[in-house]
C-alpha cells in the first residue's frame, strides 16, 4: 500500500482537482482524473495513499505527475509563476543577482532564498509589475553550495547575508536554514533584510534561537499616512514599531535602514534617526537611486549633496551616521572564486527556464548561469551565447547566430 509523504506539500480536494500548498504560499494543481490513472486514491493534509497500486508502479507515475505539476507551480502573494530550483533541478545556485548565492569576493555571502513580496513600495528598485516569473530555491541545495563556497574562501568570521528581491520572512525553512548556517563553522554572522509586516513577537525568537545575529530592517516613514504612501499599500506603522521595539529588547543586533527618498520622505529621517536612538540601534541611511527596472518617483541625489547632508545631520543629532563598511562590519577581501567565462566569450549554454524580466531566460553552462535576453525558443535548447557581463560571477549572455 504506497503511502507518498511530504512534510513540505500539502494536499487539499476540491471537486475536480487535488490542490498542492508547497512551501506555505506557492500551489499548483493535479486533476483527480490523472490520479485515478494511477489506482484508487486518498487524500490527507500531507500525503496521498494509493491502497490497490503496486508501489514501483505508483511511485513512477505519481513522481512525474508532481513533477510536472510544479512546472505550473504559483506563489500566492504575488499571483505569478514561480521557478523551483533544488538539488536536481540542473539550476547552479551561482550567476545572477536575484536568486542564490552571491560572492563579491568578501567575507560577507549574500543568500538570496526568495523573490515576490506584499509591498509594493513606491522607490522598490525591483518594480514587480516588469517581472512576471518568481523563484524559490530548496534549503538543502542552498546549505550544501554554500558550505562549497565557504571552504573555497578558507576564511572564519564569514557573514551569511540572506536578502532577496522581496521579503524573506516568506521563505518557510528560514529558521531551519539559519539553524543550518549557524552550526558552519566558519560562520560568525547571519543577517537577514526585512519590511517586518509579517514578523511576530513568536517569530522573532525563532529566529534569533536559532542563530539570527541581526535584523537589518526597512522603515521609511514613522508618520502612519506618509508610510502607508510609500508602502503602496496597507502598512500598519504601529506593529512595526512594536515589532522594532521587542527586537531591540532580544540579544540580537538591529539595524534600521530606511532609504532617503528625495522631497518625499526628508522629514521623517531626522525622525527616524531618534528612533534609532530610543532603540539604541545602529540606522544606516540609504540614498535612493534610479535603476532601469526599478521604480523611480523622485531624482536621485548626487553623493556629494547626499554625504554633506549626512554629515550635518549627525551633528545635529550627536550619531554616528557615515559607517565605513569594511571596517565598522568587519569586510574583508578574500580569495576569488573562479570565473568561466570572461566578457566577449562565445560559449554555448542550455536554456533551462523563464528569467524575473519579461524577455529574459536562464541558462546553464560551467557551473553557472546566465541571464539572456531576446531568446524565445524552447527550453531544453543548447544555443551560442556571447558573455557580455562576468563581474563577481554574475553573467548575462546575448545570443549569436
Amino acid at each position: 500500500m504506497p503511502i507518498f509523504e511530504f512534510k513540505d506539500i500539502a494536499f487539499e480536494e476540491e471537486k475536480d482537482k487535488v490542490r498542492l500548498i508547497f512551501l506555505r504560499i506557492f500551489y499548483t494543481y493535479i486533476g483527480k482524473d490523472e490520479l485515478r490513472e494511477i489506482g484508487n486514491f486518498r487524500i490527507s493534509e500531507h500525503s496521498v495513499e494509493f491502497p490497490d497500486t503496486k508501489e514501483n508502479y505508483a511511485a513512477k507515475k505519481f513522481n512525474a505527475l508532481l513533477l510536472k505539476s510544479f512546472s505550473n507551480l504559483t506563489n500566492s502573494i504575488t499571483k505569478k509563476k514561480t521557478v523551483y530550483i533544488h538539488q536536481n533541478s540542473g539550476i547552479p545556485l551561482i550567476g545572477n543577482s536575484y536568486i542564490g548565492l552571491i560572492d563579491r569576493n568578501t567575507s560577507i555571502i549574500e543568500l538570496r532564498i526568495i523573490t515576490g513580496c506584499n509591498l509594493d513600495c513606491i522607490y522598490c528598485s525591483v518594480d514587480q509589475n516588469v517581472r512576471p516569473v518568481d523563484f524559490v530555491v530548496e534549503k538543502d541545495y542552498l546549505v550544501s553550495e554554500f558550505k562549497k563556497l565557504v571552504k573555497h574562501k578558507g576564511i572564519n568570521d564569514i557573514e551569511a547575508h540572506i536578502g532577496t528581491q522581496g521579503e524573506p520572512l516568506f521563505y518557510e525553512p528560514l529558521a531551519e536554514l539559519i539553524h543550518d548556517l549557524s552550526q558552519i563553522e566558519e560562520v560568525g554572522m547571519i543577517s537577514v533584510d526585512t519590511n517586518g509586516t509579517i514578523l511576530t513577537k513568536t517569530k522573532v525568537d525563532e529566529l534569533v534561537n536559532s542563530g539570527l545575529k541581526r535584523f537589518n530592517f526597512s522603515i521609511n516613514a514613522v508618520d502612519a499616512k506618509l508610510a502607508e504612501e510609500i508602502a503602496g499599500c496597507r502598512y500598519n506603522i504601529q506593529h512595526i514599531l512594536d515589532i522594532l521595539h521587542y527586537i531591540a529588547s532580544k540579544k540580537v543586533k538591529l539595524i534600521i535602514t530606511p532609504v532617503w527618498i528625495p522631497g518625499i520622505n526628508d522629514k521623517e529621517i531626522p525622525k527616524l534617526i531618534e528612533l534609532s536612538k530610543e532603540l539604541k540601534c545602529d540606522i544606516g541611511i540609504q540614498n535612493f537611486l534610479e535603476y532601469e527596472f526599478g521604480k523611480n518617483p523622485a531624482k536621485e541625489m548626487q553623493w556629494e549633496e547626499f554625504i554633506e547632508k549626512m554629515k550635518k545631520l549627525e551633528k545635529d543629532h550627536n550619531l554616528k551616521l557615515l559607517f565605513d563598511f569594511k571596517k565598522d562590519f568587519n569586510i574583508r577581501a578574500t580569495k576569488p572564486l573562479p570565473k568561466p567565462f570572461q566578457k566577449g566569450d562565445i560559449i554555448k549554454a542550455r536554456i533551462v527556464c523563464p528569467g524575473r524580466l519579461k524577455a529574459e531566460t536562464l541558462a546553464v553552462a560551467d557551473d553557472r548561469n546566465i541571464s539572456v535576453h531576446g531568446y524565445g525558443g524552447e527550453f531544453g535548447k543548447t544555443v551560442k551565447l556571447k558573455i557580455t557581463r562576468e563581474k563577481h560571477n554574475i553573467f548575462y549572455g546575448i545570443l549569436i547566430n
